[in-house]
């Protein structure tokens, strides 16, 4: 990351990465399609029952995945000023500091389960599929947490393939038993749940092994797990404000949804299919996003801000390039693709009008991404998270609640998507104008 070509090493990093989330959407997408197909006369409200709890699970998830891409960062730098010790207790730290966080968040859900379905507005004849896959989803958070810093310890280290491996191992197991638990036990959205959990478990699991078998200073030691609050708070400092901003996302999702909700079981369950199809283009965003944020933060720590610059550069161009023509030859296959969850006519019909609002429009989402994730990397992370606050949840709340109200449709709702990300693009891209300015005054860079 520290010499050399930034456009092949950027690839070799980011595909990796985005082919991880991908699968792993691919692997959650699993659970729509088959209680979609199989779950027989409880299809539709078992397809909208999973749908329904993406933006509480998202809400759950974000906060922590935020800090484990600060111990991305704050090993970076390490990293890049060869700090052995340094790296070596923020590893142990996110260890343990993943396992206790998750276990704090198990428990918060699953108190708070019940009145957060009511919020929002899951209907009547949804949520019992809805709560019982939230609980039993629950129960698998301390190893989720688990696998995505131990996923953070690798990439760090610009190793994006062994995470995509286990992956691969977990995901496959994941269908397997969505299909055991909803064709042969008879079990909904339930049984793709409890395959979740398992699946979650097998991967965090396969990466904790191979990290306590590596002779370097990514070795997981038993003995030294500990939380060093040094690098906690390195890593919370930039952690936080990233996870803030993940959490944004889900939270204006949230109220996305339960105006979605208002509108029917069929279009809960097209919305359902259509997310986890366009989720697909944003992880390829996402991993360019990570990719900035990765280099940025070893040439940093490095002290090369030129090498930064170029990467942010590149990272821009290529992100914006590649997720305009992947999410352009998704749309081109959509109906298809939303048939594979269900056959119904009505839903292929409404999911299309999704994923036209959202994948004509992903490659504003990327240049979000980048602005983000090279400020990320520079360890200037709360800027980006306000920014992301006020334009995406501000704008996405008062739609719902006034433009939404007076013209309650699909079509409607979805507008909001892109006119977002449009307001809060133009505000990151300033922002990061005005910090690169800032470096420069202080004498810190050059051009």
């Amino acid at each position: 990351m520290l010499s050399g070509s930034i456009t092949n090493k950027l690839l070799i990093f980011a595909l990796p990465l985005a082919a991880t989330g991908m699968l792993q959407q691919l692997f959650n997408a699993a659970d729509v399609a088959v209680v979609g197909q199989f779950a027989g006369e409880h299809s539709k409200n078992a397809m909208a029952a999973v749908g329904s709890n993406s933006p509480i699970i998202g809400l759950l998830v974000n906060g922590f995945v935020g800090i484990a891409l600060g111990a991305n960062v704050v090993i970076s730098r390490f990293t890049g000023q060869k700090d052995d010790k340094g790296i070596e207790r923020c590893v142990h730290t996110s260890v343990l500091f993943s396992i206790l966080g998750g276990l704090c968040i198990t428990l918060l859900g699953e108190l708070i389960a019940p009145p957060l379905l009511h919020l929002m507005d899951v209907p009547p004849e949804v949520y019992p599929m809805a709560l019982a896959y939230l609980r039993i989803y629950l129960l698998g958070m301390p190893v989720i947490f688990l696998y995505n810093f131990e996923a953070a310890i690798f990439r760090s280290q610009g190793d994006t393939k062994t995470p995509l491996f286990c992956l691969v191992a977990s995901g496959l197991i994941n269908v397997v038993l969505n299909l055991f638990f909803v064709c042969i036990l008879k079990m909904t959205a339930d049984g793709v749940a409890a395959a979740t959990v398992i699946s979650n478990l097998v991967s965090s699991v396969l990466l904790f092994v191979l990290l306590s078998r590596r002779e370097d200073h990514i070795k997981i030691r038993i003995s030294k797990v500990r939380i060093c609050k040094n690098e906690l708070r390195s890593m919370l400092m930039i952690g936080l404000p990233a996870g803030l901003q993940s959490m944004v996302f889900s939270l204006s999702n949230m109220c996305i949804q339960s105006a979605i909700n208002k509108l029917g079981s069929d279009v809960m369950a097209a919305s359902s299919a259509a997310f986890n199809i366009e989720i697909l283009a944003y992880y390829l965003v996402n991993s360019f996003g990570q990719a900035c944020t990765t280099f940025v933060g070893q040439n940093y720590g490095a002290g090369n801000l030129e090498r930064c610059r170029k990467v942010t550069r590149i990272s821009l161009f290529m992100d914006v390039g590649i997720t305009t023509v992947v999410s352009l030859v998704i749309l081109l296959f959509g109906v298809p693709l939303l048939k594979i969850f269900n056959n119904d006519p009505a839903i292929a019909s409404i999911g299309i009008v999704r994923l036209r609002f959202i994948l004509a429009f992903e490659c504003i989402n990327a240049v979000m991404e980048i602005m983000s994730g090279a400020m990320r990397g520079y360890g200037y992370s709360l800027v980006p998270a306000v920014l992301t606050f006020l334009g995406v949840c501000g704008i996405r709340i008062a739609w719902v609640y006034t433009l939404f109200r007076v013209h309650p449709t699909f079509f409607n709702l979805m507008m909001v998507y892109p006119i977002s990300w449009i307001v809060t693009a133009i505000a990151l891209i300033l922002a990061y104008i005005l910090f690169m300015r800032k470096l420069r005054k202080n004498g810190l860079y050059s051009v």
